[in-house]
């Protein structure tokens, strides 16, 4: 596979993206697909308050410092960016988002099964999650297992999340 380059992902399959490595320049990409993704979310899932406390406007300062340190990988469809993943060195996924645009059409899925194979390459042995309500059964469907129901206050909101964890197998 290898880090630096681009892959491509869904071949033969007509979902037409690609995987890349972070650029300093999608941060305000990445920003506004985050707060889209979140308040795309059905509000029987989360609530119109508590998708306001998770996602409140864009911060893009904030934004360009944490992700030039976090560096995901980018979904690229055409020039958008489709989605993003960050795979921290211990294992930890902090962030699985996707583009109202190009949901469902297995964007999450084949970001998730990008960072499996980059943690196999990096001799790392578990992977895990603080998953939303939307993506449970995204990492459910990848071998993710539950471990914790969590319920975490923002800005006066709860949400609920759960602790996943993926161990991977030898080889």
């Amino acid at each position: 596979m290898g880090e630096p380059g681009y892959a491509a992902m869904g071949a033969g399959t007509g979902r037409g993206f690609a995987i890349r490595p972070y650029r300093d320049d999608d941060h305000r990409a990445i920003a506004d697909l985050f707060h889209s993704a979140l308040h795309a979310i059905a509000d029987d899932l989360y609530s119109p308050s508590q998708k306001q406390a998770w996602a409140p406007p864009p911060d893009y300062p904030h934004w360009q410092q944490r992700l030039a340190r976090t560096r995901p990988w980018v979904a690229v469809a055409g020039q958008e960016i489709a989605g993003f993943i960050e795979l921290e060195a211990d294992g930890h996924i902090d962030c699985l988002y996707v583009h109202p645009d190009h949901q469902r059409k297995g964007v999450a899925g084949d970001l998730l099964d990008y960072v499996v194979d980059l943690a196999r390459e990096r001799g790392l042995t578990r992977l895990y999650t603080e998953a939303s309500r939307v993506a449970r059964p995204v990492f459910e469907r990848r071998g993710f297992f539950l471990q914790t129901e969590h319920h975490v206050s923002r800005r006066g909101q709860t949400l609920i999340n759960y602790t996943m964890v993926f161990t991977l197998p030898p080889g």
